[in-house]
């Protein structure tokens, strides 16, 4: 399997999930090998950023990417059309401090991708094979990943919310399966707590146009939702954004009790430090066949911080 890129470049404006305000966002083919690469227009500058788990700086609301001097943020749910549409390399050109929500999923995304076009390169697919189960836990909730040929995952919310309670999914996700079954997911919110954020003048660009939003009884918003499960495939939604930060696309079967932005980075930081343990770069021909089961650890969150 080749590597892949888009074919033209393509652009939109939206308002700013944080600022409220507009920006706008560039793609822009690639190079092999180049992966995904953030390119942020500042007043003084361009300033360059490769995702990685160490550069996720805040997860609060949104995951944000930072360099030390510049940041980006609410980058999730373009990262995850990017992967969940199969695009290895894209330069992603910034004119703002953060992306626009659009109306809060993937779907509009996706659209501009494939407006876009997608197109193999010269080298081979690489991607990061999670080699040997982990159990990644906090406070109840938890990441366990398995070795498989692909990427997928099962995925259970549970929130005491009549509008929700539990739900569980279970999803390989290919190209087809994101743009149908996840992308036009939308991100979703508490009327209290968005009111108390307004307040504080923060997410000042949440509205019922971006986001589902619930009081204490049902949804507020007048269409309803989109999915009867449109709350756990957000969640998957935003999951496979945060894999999206690993430099390399990730394989494995992934099951996620109850996690968010926070964990999500945790876990991924802990693979990242742990690499040799439990990650194995593999060219996408042949796949798996050097891949074993190598026993089942248990780790918590704080093992992520500390030295390998």
């Amino acid at each position: 399997m080749l590597q892949t890129t888009i074919h033209n470049t393509v652009r939109c404006k939206g308002i700013g999930l944080h600022s409220g305000k507009q920006v706008e966002i560039v793609l822009r083919p690639a190079a092999e090998d180049t992966g995904i690469l953030f390119s942020l227009h500042t007043g003084s500058g361009s300033s360059f950023i490769t995702p990685n788990p160490d550069l996720v700086v805040a997860t609060g609301l949104a995951t944000t990417l930072g360099n030390g001097q510049d940041s980006v943020s609410t980058v999730e749910h373009l990262l995850a059309a990017v992967r969940g549409m199969g695009i290895d390399n894209i330069h992603i050109e910034v004119r703002g401090n953060e992306l626009p929500i659009m109306d809060g999923s993937a779907g509009p995304f996706v659209y501009l991708l494939r407006q876009a076009g997608v197109r193999d390169l010269s080298r081979s697919r690489k991607v990061l094979a999670v080699t040997k189960s982990i159990n990644f836990e906090q406070d109840g909730k938890f990441i366990r990943a398995y070795p498989h040929d692909g990427f997928a995952v099962d995925y259970t919310i549970d929130f005491k919310h009549p509008q929700i309670g539990r739900q569980t999914l279970s999803l390989e996700i290919t190209p087809q399966i994101f743009s149908e079954e996840l992308a036009k997911a939308r991100t979703f919110g508490f009327l209290k707590e968005v009111e108390y954020l307004h307040a504080n003048g923060l997410a000042l660009g949440g509205s019922l146009d971006n986001a589902v939003v619930l009081d204490d009884y049902g949804i507020l918003n007048d269409g309803g939702l989109r999915y009867a499960d449109e709350f756990v495939r957000h969640k998957i939604l935003d999951f496979v954004g945060d894999m999206a930060v690993l430099e390399k696309p990730l394989q494995g079967r992934f099951e996620v009790y109850a996690s968010g932005h926070a964990l999500n980075n945790s876990f991924l930081k802990y693979l990242n430090a742990n690499a040799e343990d439990y990650l194995e770069e593999y060219s996408l021909e042949p796949l798996y066949e050097k891949v074993a089961e190598k026993g089942y650890a248990t780790v918590a969150p704080d093992a992520a911080l500390s030295p390998a």
